[in-house]
């Protein structure tokens, strides 16, 4: 079966940290671009960070860049987002999602990267308290 599952969420303090996971099943996560989202009740999904499928270049949004770390675990088939230094307003559910696409290099921080994945899972519940 092929899927995506999201794993790490939880609560935590502001200024502490959080390791996400998003694990792929049925494919080789690796020749897919990764893209980590997050969504809050009443608004749209936001793309926040992105990983390429060939050179593993990175994409962020602005206001997770030098906080949070997008990056692919060799032979786990698994990319990970390392959120340092959270903060309540990073209280959200997050998604990742794939394309065999180049992703979009513009437009992180807001929906606009959306359209360009295809296959999501079903989210972690990340809750950042002050």
């Amino acid at each position: 079966q092929v899927q995506l599952v999201e794993s790490g969420g939880g609560l935590v303090q502001s200024g502490r940290s959080l390791l996400l996971t998003c694990t792929a099943s049925g494919f080789a996560l690796d020749y897919w671009a990764v893209g980590w989202f997050r969504q809050v009740p009443g608004k749209e999904r936001e793309g926040r960070a992105c990983i390429s499928s060939a050179a593993g270049s990175t994409i962020y949004a602005d206001s997770v860049k030098g906080r949070f770390t997008i990056s692919r675990e060799v032979g786990k088939n698994t990319v990970t987002l390392q959120m340092n230094s959270l903060k309540p307003a990073d209280t959200a559910v997050y998604y990742c999602a794939t394309t065999l696409s180049p992703p979009p290099l513009a437009g992180w921080g807001t929906s606009a990267p959306n359209r360009a994945f295809g296959l999501w899972g079903q989210g972690t519940q990340v809750t950042v308290s002050s």
